[in-house]
Order: C-alpha cells, then sequence, then structure tokens
C-alpha cells in the first residue's frame, strides 16, 4: 500500500538543505547533527567519516585533502538530487579539506525524514554520490613512504 501523505510532515519540506560546507578546520558532529532538526521527521541518519589509519594494506601516517572551486557547488547539486528523491525534512554535509591526521573527521553528513527508512536511504545517497561526485581529492601518505593521490 502507497503512503497517504495524510499530514504535512510527511512531505519533504520547501527548502531542506540546511548546511552545505567545505572547511579547513574541524568539523562539528554536533553543529551538523543540530542543522537536520525538525519535528516532522521521526528518523535521523548521521554519517561520520573519520580518517583511518591504513588503505589497501598499507599504513596510513597521514593525508590532506584538496578541493576544486566548484566542490560545494556540487554538493548542493546533490542536496538537491537526493531531496528530490525523498522526502527531506533537512539535510546537512560537511567535508574537511586541509592537512588531517589518523582519527580526524574527514565528512560529516546528515538526513531527517518522516521514517528511519527514508533517512538511512537518503543519507546513504548523499554520502555516497558526494564521494563520488564531489570534486575532493585526498592525498594519503603512507608509513613506508609512498604516497597516493585518490579523488572524485
Amino acid at each position: 500500500m502507497a503512503p497517504t501523505h495524510d499530514h504535512p510532515g510527511e512531505l519533504a519540506a520547501q527548502d531542506p538543505i540546511r548546511l552545505l560546507a567545505v572547511r579547513d578546520a574541524p568539523l562539528s558532529v554536533d553543529e551538523v547533527f543540530a542543522a537536520v532538526g525538525d519535528t516532522a521527521a521521526g528518523g535521523t541518519a548521521l554519517f561520520v567519516g573519520t580518517v583511518r589509519n591504513h588503505d589497501g594494506g598499507a599504513d596510513v601516517d597521514a593525508l590532506g585533502y584538496s578541493c576544486h572551486p566548484s566542490a560545494e557547488a556540487e554538493m548542493r547539486r546533490i542536496a538537491e538530487r537526493v531531496a528530490a528523491r525523498y522526502p527531506v525534512r533537512a539535510l546537512a554535509a560537511v567535508h574537511r579539506v586541509g592537512d588531517l591526521a589518523v582519527g580526524d573527521l574527514a565528512v560529516v553528513a546528515a538526513v531527517s525524514c518522516p521514517h528511519r527508512g527514508e533517512a538511512f536511504e537518503a543519507c546513504r545517497m548523499l554520502i555516497d554520490d558526494l564521494k563520488h561526485e564531489v570534486p575532493i581529492w585526498k592525498h594519503q601518505q603512507f608509513s613506508d613512504g609512498t604516497e597516493e593521490w585518490v579523488g572524485a
């Protein structure tokens, strides 16, 4: 049975995109979570991406992120696509650039929707599409002295 949307809160918000940014300062999970608060949302999904100490079987010592000037515009395009596909009440995403250490927050994304399933699906689409389409590049430095560039 298809949803009937008997209540206005079941529908997407007029402008659900609350926060999108690329920053060179440490990220805040609390800021992103607060940005997606909405009384019509029954579910909020939050994704936190951190710098891990390994990649592809090699030990990672540090990494740096850099981006193209169009990165925030691309984030907005993706956020609008997610909001068009799901009944998003609120959406936020922030990505870090600059030099990061193992354990640092690299990206924080969150979506709130009327129901948990929609929130999970929308947040997954948001982070997956950000990772694959936004021109942000990662420069990894490995313990053995090698390095690698990875990015959209």
